[in-house]
């Protein structure tokens, strides 16, 4: 299969772009498609053969489920059927994040195929800020069903030439929409009810922190459960391993707890870059790349984390040491990649 990287530099190109990832899609293919958060390999998500291409494609096992992307809140009950217990959180969660990068999950409709959903009896869904991927979705005319455009397991990829490093031959349409705005993949949150206020899961992580979601009830990191062990995630992006470049990666808490071997080659991936952080002066690093040099910008670090760490897996090093991040805001969601990256390695 020969993949076509489509551009949307002009409004002329957009439009062609849009027009032939509608077509594709229509037809049952998968299409790479920017988002605000990263590329996602699109098919429509009421079209189950499609979405099972989806799993070939990126060589993912069916028991992980898939985030469905809508046009508009007005869809959302085309795809998600909202507990009256929830529904005022819920309303209130859509009208204040969406469209952005904000997951629910809620019990699906019966449009919503089984493969989408890995069986599960809900649906991660959500709606999205690209204006590209807005203009497909709402060509098509129906919810996209799209997980990050890469191999599974794999670095996500923020921009067009790093989905073509995954996928190249594998998918016949790469739209190009530029860099992404948020570069880690969305908040995943299940609402629950609750007294005085209604406790909201967070399953993943994203750009949407802890304190963005406290006004709406009271926010919580999800407990490792049997669930996951057993190969039985109900949200994408909470196996125990993830997001792993091939180089081994290693996240360390401390300086104290890296001493380099000798004869090994180590590449540094730094936060802010200070040399009073204590990691510059451990190794000969073959390289350091930093992820918001200076102070240290949590947002910052978060929209250039992918593209770093795929610079570094591109490096003839041995190992690639990752300094941690405040945990706190955004500073979690880099640390849940870190970890589940260093778990792959």
């Amino acid at each position: 299969m020969s993949t076509e990287i489509a551009q949307t530099d002009t409004d002329l190109a957009t439009r062609e772009a849009v027009e032939r990832a509608v077509s594709l899609l229509r037809s049952g293919e998968v299409v790479a498609l920017p988002t605000e958060t990263v590329y996602g390999l699109g098919a429509d998500a009421f079209n189950a053969e499609a979405v099972a291409k989806i799993y070939e494609t990126k060589e993912r096992p069916g028991f992980d489920p898939l985030i469905v992307h809508i046009e508009g809140k007005r869809a959302l009950d085309t795809v998600a059927s909202v507990p009256p217990d929830i529904s005022r959180t819920v309303i209130q969660l859509v009208e204040t994040f969406w469209p952005g990068p904000l997951t629910l999950i809620l019990p699906k409709t019966d449009a919503v195929p089984d493969i989408v959903t890995a069986g599960l009896p809900t649906v991660a869904v959500r709606m999205s800020a690209h204006p590209v991927f807005k203009r497909v979705v709402r060509g098509l005319g129906h919810p996209i069903a799209a997980p990050s455009a890469n191999r599974f397991g794999r670095i996500s990829p923020t921009s067009a030439l790093a989905v073509r490093d995954e996928l190249d031959g594998r998918v016949p349409l790469i739209v190009d929409g530029g860099a992404c705005s948020r570069g880690l993949e969305s908040t995943i949150v299940r609402v629950e009810a609750g007294d005085p206020k209604p406790r909201l899961v967070i399953l993943r992580a994203g750009p949407v922190t802890v304190e963005d979601l406290k006004p709406f009830g009271k926010p919580e990191i999800a407990e490792h459960n049997e669930a996951v062990e057993n190969n039985a995630p109900e949200a994408p992006g909470m196996l125990a391993s993830h997001y792993a470049p091939r180089t081994p990666l290693r996240l360390v808490a401390g300086p104290a707890e890296f001493r380099p071997e000798t004869g090994k080659r180590y590449a540094l991936l730094s936060y802010r870059g200070q040399e009073k952080d204590g990691f510059l002066g451990l190794a000969d690093w073959d390289e350091v790349f930093v992820l918001s040099p200076g102070s240290g910008k949590l947002p910052e670090a978060g929209i250039r984390f992918f593209h770093l760490l795929r610079q570094l897996d591109q490096l003839p090093v041995d190992e690639i040491i990752a300094e941690p991040v405040p945990e706190r805001g955004i500073g979690l969601a880099i640390l849940d990649r870190l970890r589940k990256a260093s778990a792959r390695s």
